[in-house]
């Protein structure tokens, strides 16, 4: 992604077709040029930027053929699953094959009557030994549906498209449908940048105006973070949204556009619950796609990605997501703090950190970034999301240096500045140097010996109430530790620590009385233990695998914490606190 010019080399071409989109298919034909191999390796990736895991792509591919440039017949061998080997293929040789397609987010893609939503790893074969060619792709597009191309690809003529490389390529999602655009100028440098949103959606025109609106404030409040937009290339970036009731929610960050799907369009909740995704995804396009993480550069497609700098890469990105949100005016100040809640209790309140640092929290990515198992596995106990677990790091962060006379928003702009503008990639320890340059040795070694190479907790009691805002945890509240629904079921593991991981309560329990008291859907477990307090002992009957047991649970303190704006605090906090927030 970072390189966009190479020696010229003969393009690979693709064409891809929808007629039977119906059915979620797509027809493609790929023309590998000429190779000097004595076989042409072709393969389906296995893995997509932005995402860390393993995808399996090729699983959606059938009825692949293959004939050189007379048109003869070539064998196809097959020794894996993603791969397939054309032996003597002497010249050009093309191969066509049908796709099927039917989950429209930010790694698959989906083929139907509403649109085309292509994720190019998701969609395209590669010839091993071109991944430094360019690639020309023309859409055949359904004219019949009034369907139009938005892509960061760089137009050709008609509807064919350009990319530099396979890096480039494969980076640049296409939404093809009936949608509508907005976009406005931005002066960055000296220089005007297109920003384009393209909108698959049913709302009426007004509604697209006043989220277009929200999604400019975005754009401004992140570009003063840094202090410049990135050097788009080909002068745009395009937002693509498809807030469809067949799409699934999701963001994906790319080098000059991100894609946008959500189940909820404009008219019915999307004006809220989208927005969010908008600001996380544009920070992106300097964080994670320009000031970048040195193992995720070159992108491998034909394996699981892995990097330690994900809770700076993702969890600060998370981080400033609501903090625009509010500087941007789109959120108040009360829902900022309200918003810090479930993110912070959840990381706060794991045991997973006396198993791993953000550092190897990162690492795990491949196992939990859109990945699939059949096994049961023990996240409650021994993961943090790095995208959580980075976020209240960057508050931490931000707070401390602010209480310095500094803040994050410099600190990004240095390490922009050192390395993102120039697209050098970094190592965790660069991200530790520059703060040694921005906020002084001790202080760097203090939070990365502390927060990043191990797993301590910052005193956010001390931070919080340094910008007013309330932090608290009601000590009279009793706490079981288990979570059941509405059956009294146990539906989640148990966490390590917890009264109800002492008593031996499991996932899948029954509960059937608390104190001899039976339960059912009206009295439930939760409503049950409302009655008793701190420090009281309960019996818990429950039922596992059939057999009806009894355990002794001791109720303790909900260590739940509460954050919220202190709408008293002092003149001088409070000017501190707008500051922060660009009240």
């Amino acid at each position: 992604m970072l390189s966009l010019i190479l020696k010229a080399q003969t393009p690979v071409n693709y064409t891809i077709s929808f007629e039977n989109a119906v059915h979620h298919e797509a027809e493609i034909t790929a023309v590998f040029p000429n190779t000097t191999s004595d076989s042409l390796h072709i393969r389906m990736s296995r893995s997509s930027p932005g995402r860390y895991a393993l995808h399996e792509f090729a699983k959606n591919v059938y009825g692949v053929t293959a004939v050189n440039k007379d048109g003869e017949a070539l064998k196809i061998i097959r020794q894996n699953p993603y791969e397939w080997i054309i032996a003597n293929p002497k010249g050009e040789t093309t191969v066509t094959y049908t796709l099927f397609a039917n989950r429209g987010d930010g790694t698959y893609s989906q083929v139907d009557e509403t649109h085309a939503h292509l994720n190019m790893p998701a969609t395209f074969m590669y010839a091993v030994e071109m991944l430094n060619n360019p690639a020309e792709v023309t859409f055949n597009t359904r004219k019949d549906l009034d369907w139009k191309v938005a892509t960061q690809l760089k137009h050709k003529s008609g509807t064919t498209y350009y990319a530099p490389n396979y890096q480039y390529f494969f980076d640049s999602p296409t939404e093809i449908s009936n949608h509508r655009t907005r976009s406005f100028e931005v002066n960055s440098n000296g220089k005007d940048y297109t920003i384009e949103f393209v909108l698959h959606d049913n709302a009426s025109d007004d509604l697209f105006d006043q989220y277009f609106e929200k999604v400019k404030r975005i754009v401004l409040a992140e570009k003063k973070v840094f202090g410049e937009l990135p050097d788009f290339d080909y002068g745009k970036y395009t937002f693509l949204a498809c807030y469809i009731g067949n799409a699934s929610g999701d963001g994906m960050e790319h080098r000059n556009s991100t894609i946008l799907t959500g189940t909820e369009g404009l008219a019915d909740g999307g004006m809220k619950n989208n927005i969010g995704t908008v600001s996380h995804e544009f920070f992106h396009s300097w964080n994670v796609e320009r000031l970048r993480p040195e193992a995720l550069e070159p992108f491998d497609f034909s394996k699981a990605n892995m990097t330690g700098a994900l809770w700076f890469a993702e969890g600060f990105t998370s981080y400033y997501t609501n903090l625009i949100l509010c500087r941007a005016g789109i959120i108040t100040p009360e829902e900022y703090a309200k918003s810090i809640n479930g993110t912070f209790n959840y990381v706060w309140n794991s045991p997973a950190r006396e198993y791993f640092n953000p550092i190897e929290m990162s690492y795990q990515a491949p196992f939990v970034d859109a990945a699939t198992s059949v096994d049961p596995v023990n996240r409650e106990n021994t993961f943090i999301s790095y995208y959580s677990y980075g976020s209240v790091l960057g508050l931490a962060l931000d707070l401390s240096l602010r209480q310095n006379g500094l803040n994050l928003d410099d600190y990004m702009k240095k390490l922009w500045q050192e390395q993102g503008k120039k697209e050098d990639p970094y190592s965790i320890d660069d991200l530790h140097f520059t703060l040694s340059l921005y906020a002084g040795k001790p202080f760097a070694d203090d939070f990365f010996n502390k927060y990043i190479y191990k797993s301590e907790i910052p005193d956010y009691a001390t931070l919080f109430e340094s910008v007013g805002f309330n932090y608290t945890q009601d000590q009279e509240k009793a706490f079981t530790g288990f979570t059941a629904n509405t059956h009294n079921i146990i539906t989640r593991n148990i966490k390590k620590g917890t009264p109800a991981y002492e008593a031996g309560l499991d996932t899948g329990d029954k509960i059937i009385a608390i104190n001899n008291k039976n339960l059912d859907n009206e009295h439930t477990a939760e409503k049950a233990i409302a009655d008793y307090k701190v420090g009281d002992v309960v019996t818990i009957k429950y039922s596992r695998y059939g057999t009806e047991r009894e355990t002794k649970l001791t109720l303790t303190s909900d260590p739940t914490y509460a954050i919220s704006l202190d709408e008293k605090a002092r003149r001088k906090i409070e000017k501190h606190r707008n500051a922060w927030l660009h009240q």
